[in-house]
């Protein structure tokens, strides 16, 4: 199905099942440890042996001796794996260093061997009996001290509309801050963990993967087989957040040892590989300039962003937003990308946004300030329904103003006091403000339906599920549009045996996948009702029946003894060119800084959403609450600590790197503004779940300002950076 015109009335739009707040199918599975995860396939894969994988201790240079004697002679042990053992390995499409390291060294903890024995404590044991020798080379490891080397990334999208030098320059109100981030782990709580096993020439792997098809495609282009050798099976991940987007050293370890040792083998990284060895967040420097009329209106508008990676890596695009969140005629947006040596740089949740709107809410606040405007009416000022780069192309939904406006009078928002001036005993209370922006993403997607003659409807695809709730959104699609009770729906997903999905990820899954098991089944409604020579326009799909006129029939009698199957894939065409598609929000925050030793804590929190259709209420609130916390973590206390000697982040591990916990968010609210958008797919929805972290750490920042007077333009905002500026205690 070609989706290239607006969605008009169909039959999802009975909202008798999607739109529901419902609970999530495999809650149960989960919630009772039924549900198995990569590394418990023990039925799947019996007498798997275990791997543990061997990090370099260097960030660059090469092996210069590899002294596994008494490794291969440790009790228990079955084979090892190197770079010489493998064979020669390509580099998968989505990976910028390679998975097994050897001689050259391309980052710290890069694998570069795979012990395989009989229990996890033999390999560990035995992989520390390895001996390996360095040749050290210097390497970058200090984005800052590298900054001026960084060039145009071949994919950066930078732009140049009008005269911004010039109208910054004669703008009445200027604002010139620059603005830190640093990097990020995704910090999930299971880890990147495969098991493979090989029978002749076919390899199955049970991995948490959140694109099968990506991945399946890396994993034999790696390994040299044919792709159609490969089966990727990830039926439930927990947690993804863009680090399990592509294959990494565990999978192509445990297909090489498996390989190596003939039966199979399962691997798990160490949590301290979570950090080093799979990709992370890059952090930003980002230079904001905005020159304003004296009654608030923006003239110019400039974002500049350098990021790091390796060698052939990407940028962190953190200038996205800038290009459509606010008016302004004359606008600067540049990237730039600087070669470091440190492990690889990649997509975490709203990858671009996230640290983007980090910054650049701070400095719509800042210029607010400046201008003696409220900060919500500064950012209502210089609204824009058409992309400010391209005025003749409208937006398909933009309700930013409503947001902002529904969040404020929820909130509280005019009890607002100046900053620094609000205390609650030894407390300084402040709130503040920072709009959401994500855009909108689709991808082609496919399913297979199946309806049997007992009236149930069976769905096939290789979509994921990472803890976002997608089993049950699909299952709802498909009770929808064949008109069943969910107790009539069985969803299948994570198997490349299945249709190629969108996948989770990008904020494009939900909407895109169950666009997918929408097309597959209005073919199958299509099929039932020739079946029954109705005319299918005129044929009815409702309480597990199928009815034209006064003709009726039970689906499971319609569908015969055989059953039917129905295959289709959704394909967007270009309302994406015509109709700018973004998702948008406003979060409001407010904290509590003690006077004395300016510890932050946040009281309570409130996102407002304008995301399409909201296909399941519960789940998508979960999503949203769940990216505040996200946000939260990384406006008070996340920071992967860079040991620039050595090129390693030093705190790589749960204890070190600090993420929130339920205490640390006491209330959270989630409002849903009522929207469908017919320009973004046949659902009429759009993505959320990353829409929930862009914005809220800037919001979190400008609460802090509010509270103290303060400001801090170096995430994370921890005490020290408050202490010698803070109010004087009476």
């Amino acid at each position: 199905m070609k989706f290239d015109t607006p969605a008009t009335t169909n039959p999802i739009d009975q909202l008798k099942v999607v739109g529901k707040p419902t609970d999530r199918i495999d809650g149960p599975l989960k919630t009772t440890g039924m549900a198995p995860y990569a590394y418990e396939q023990h039925e799947a894969a019996p007498n798997a042996a275990y791997g543990y994988v061997v990090g370099a201790t260097i960030a660059k240079g090469t092996i210069a001796a590899l002294d596994l004697s008494k490794a291969e002679s440790a009790p228990g042990v079955i084979t090892i794996v190197t770079a010489d053992t493998a064979g020669k390995l390509d580099k998968g499409n989505f990976n910028t260093a390679k998975l097994l390291g050897g001689p050259e060294i391309e980052h710290y903890h890069q694998a570069i061997a795979l012990v395989v024995a009989e229990t996890l404590e033999q390999a560990r044991s035995a992989a520390g009996l390895i001996k390996v020798r360095y040749t050290k080379a210097k390497g970058a490891h200090d984005l800052e001290a590298i900054r001026t080397t960084a060039t145009r990334h071949k994919d950066s999208k930078d732009s140049l509309v009008g005269d911004f030098a010039g109208a910054f320059s004669a703008a009445p109100v200027q604002l010139d801050v620059t603005y830190r981030t640093p990097d990020h782990a995704h910090a999930m709580m299971e880890p990147h963990a495969s098991i493979a096993s090989w029978e002749d020439d076919q390899l199955t792997l049970w991995t948490a993967n959140q694109m099968i098809d990506w991945g399946r495609g890396d994993v034999a282009k790696t390994l040299g087989i044919p792709k159609d050798n490969v089966r990727l099976i990830s039926p439930y991940i927990g947690g993804g957040f863009g680090g399990k987007l592509f294959v990494r050293a565990d999978a192509i370890l445990a297909a090489l040892g498996s390989r190596q040792a003939k039966r199979p083998v399962k691997v798990a990284l160490p949590r301290s590989f979570m950090f080093n060895n799979t990709p992370h967040r890059p952090a930003t420097i980002q230079r904001i300039r905005i020159g304003a009329s004296k009654d608030g209106k923006i003239s110019a508008i400039g974002h500049e962003n350098w990021s790091g990676d390796l060698a052939g890596g990407g940028p962190e695009d953190a200038t996205q937003q800038t290009k459509f969140l606010y008016a302004g005629a004359n606008r600067l947006i540049t990237t730039r990308l600087a070669v470091l040596d440190l492990p690889e740089g990649n997509a975490m949740r709203a990858p671009g946004e996230a640290p983007g709107l980090m910054a650049l809410e701070i400095a719509i606040d800042e210029m607010a300030e400046k201008l003696g405007l409220d900060p919500i009416k500064f950012r209502v000022i210089n609204d824009t329904q058409v992309d400010p780069e391209n005025p003749a192309r409208p937006f398909s939904q933009r309700q930013l103003i409503k947001c902002l406006h529904t969040g404020a009078d929820n909130f509280g928002w005019d009890k607002r006091g100046a900053p620094g001036k609000t205390r609650d005993g030894r407390w300084l209370t402040g709130m503040g403000v920072a709009a959401a922006f994500r855009n909108n993403l689709t991808m082609k997607s496919a399913a297979r339906v199946k309806l049997d003659n007992k009236g149930v409807v069976t769905v096939e695809t290789d979509m994921t599920d990472i803890g976002t709730g997608t089993y049950t959104i699909i299952a709802q699609t498909a009770a929808e549009m064949m008109g069943v009770g969910l107790d009539k729906v069985v969803v299948k997903l994570g198997d490349s045996s299945f249709p190629v999905s969108a996948g989770s990820g990008g904020q494009w899954g939900a909407n895109s996948s169950t666009a997918g098991v929408y097309a597959a089944c209005v073919k199958l409604r299509e099929m039932i009702a020739k079946s029954q020579k109705f005319d299918p326009a005129k044929t009815t799909f409702a309480d597990g029946k199928v009815t034209s006129g006064r003709k009726s029939i039970d689906l499971g009698k319609a569908a015969g003894a055989s059953g039917m199957v129905a295959e289709d894939f959704i394909e967007f065409g270009d309302l994406g060119k015509t109709h700018q598609q973004s998702t948008f929000g406003a979060h409001f925050v407010e904290v509590g800084v003690n006077e004395v030793t300016a510890e932050i804590r946040i009281r309570r929190m409130l996102a407002v959403c304008a995301a399409g259709r909201i296909l399941n209420p519960k789940s998508a609130r979960s999503q949203v609450i769940g990216a505040m916390t996200m946000g939260a973590g990384a406006a008070l206390m996340e920071d992967l600590v860079i040991d620039k000697r050595h090129g390693f982040f030093v705190n790589h591990d749960l204890a070190g790197y600090e993420v929130p916990v339920h205490a640390d968010i006491p209330h959270q609210e989630v409002i849903f503004l009522d929207e469908t958008d017919p320009m973004s797919s046949p659902m009429k929805a759009k993505g959320v779940g990353e829409l929930g972290i862009c914005g809220v750490g800037a919001a979190i920042a400008n609460a802090v300002y509010n509270a103290t007077a303060v400001r801090v333009r170096h995430y994370p905002i921890t005490l020290d950076k408050l202490l010698k500026d803070m109010p004087q205690i009476a």
